[in-house]
């Protein structure tokens, strides 16, 4: 058995600090019947998710079942990731690989599931368990480690009154992306009701013709990481970095001077090619994010809307990926400017409020972060 690390040591010197393993039984539960059949998965950012697992031919009964309350992780190369999978199941029963260990909490009088959550969420908890797993085989964390770490245990009381805070805020974040959601739906809507259905493009209206891109915009590519760069916006870099990932709309970080400083879009031109993103403030693109900068801003939602639509499948290179030339070659439906101006007057209100509906989110986060920052005070 391993030494326990400095920081557990002094975590069970105060009081309401006690060792998560006397507070949480594993649990093993198998589909042996067969009657589950939704089938879930673990991701590493503590959340549960349809599996898309080809499971033709594979025994389900050896399956397990977890249920609502209970909690799945998955110990493997912790130290690698720099963070552990681990999340609370809410809803009916799942079945999920057996190669997951799942767990309840035994004594939900004195330590609430969503509690242990919360402190599961926390930044710090995953460094520590990175610590402790930089010593496992391939950098993976052993059962008897994770029980021996310690946990906050306050009253129950307090429990409830953190954890009624922190999924108060957790509920207005799922209405706000609700509304964003119905909002990009109506948006699409108008998008298809004006330029797609009924269209024929063999036939086009009068007045719509197809052309290019470059018509209607200047095309710029995302170069080298800023050599002034922060990971969280300060008063310093307030600009967002913008790259080609899908997360956080590609957000890769923070600097002090924009490049692109007009409303426009960015199409990702590497991993996962064409996604789209509106930008409405200035900002810097690197790593070949392409840019789509209109010389007339009125044209910006149908363009966007347009390739946001439209599938592109690359340049057909063994690592696929877009460039500026091969987006400049693809032919674009380009209707009268009236109608594009007619289609922005309609959806600017939309967008406007799915940027404050997005603002507010980021400040509702980071009201997350300091809940879960104080649980360390606790």
């Amino acid at each position: 058995m391993r030494l326990y690390s400095m920081f557990s040591k002094l975590l069970a010197m105060k009081s309401n600090y006690k060792r998560l393993g006397d507070y949480i039984r594993q649990v093993d539960v198998r589909n042996r019947n067969l009657n589950v059949t939704e089938l879930v998965g673990l991701t590493i950012d503590k959340a549960f998710i349809p599996s898309v697992a080809n499971t033709v031919g594979t025994d389900l009964s050896n399956y397990k079942i977890i249920s609502h309350n209970q909690f799945a992780c998955s110990l493997m190369q912790v130290s690698r990731d720099g963070k552990m999978p681990v999340a609370i199941y809410k809803g009916d029963t799942a079945i999920m690989s057996p190669a997951y260990p799942m767990f309840e909490v035994s004594r939900t009088d004195e330590l609430l599931p969503d509690f242990l959550m919360m402190w599961f969420s926390r930044k710090e908890f995953d460094r520590e368990v990175t610590f402790w797993a930089v010593g496992g085989v391939r950098g993976s964390l052993t059962w008897e480690d994770f029980m021996n770490l310690y946990i906050p245990v306050p009253s129950i009381e307090e429990q409830r009154k953190i954890v009624g805070e922190y999924q108060a805020i957790e509920r207005r974040i799922e209405n706000n992306r609700r509304l964003i959601a119905t909002l990009e739906a109506a948006a699409q809507a108008i998008y298809r009701n004006m330029f797609v259905d009924n269209i024929d493009l063999n036939n086009l209206p009068e007045g719509w013709r197809m052309g290019k891109i470059t018509e209607l915009s200047e095309l710029r590519v995302g170069g080298d990481k800023p050599s002034v760069l922060s990971n969280t916006k300060t008063d310093k870099c307030p600009i967002p970095i913008y790259s080609n990932g899908t997360e956080d709309e590609g957000l890769y970080g923070f600097t002090d001077k924009a490049l692109i400083k007009t409303n426009s879009f960015s199409i990702s031109a590497r991993g996962t090619i064409g996604k789209c993103f509106l930008r409405f403030s200035p900002y810097v693109s690197i790593v070949r994010l392409i840019s789509v900068i209109p010389y007339n801003p009125d044209t910006l939602f149908y363009q966007y809307h347009f390739f946001a639509n439209h599938k592109i499948e690359g340049d057909g290179s063994v690592q696929n990926q877009l460039t500026v030339p091969f987006i400049s070659g693809e032919a674009m439906i380009i209707p009268p400017f009236e109608k594009m101006t007619t289609f922005a007057l309609l959806v600017t209100s939309l967008y406007k409020n799915m940027v404050e509906f997005k603002s507010e989110s980021v400040i509702l986060v980071k009201l997350q972060e300091l809940l879960l920052l104080k649980l360390s005070q606790l």
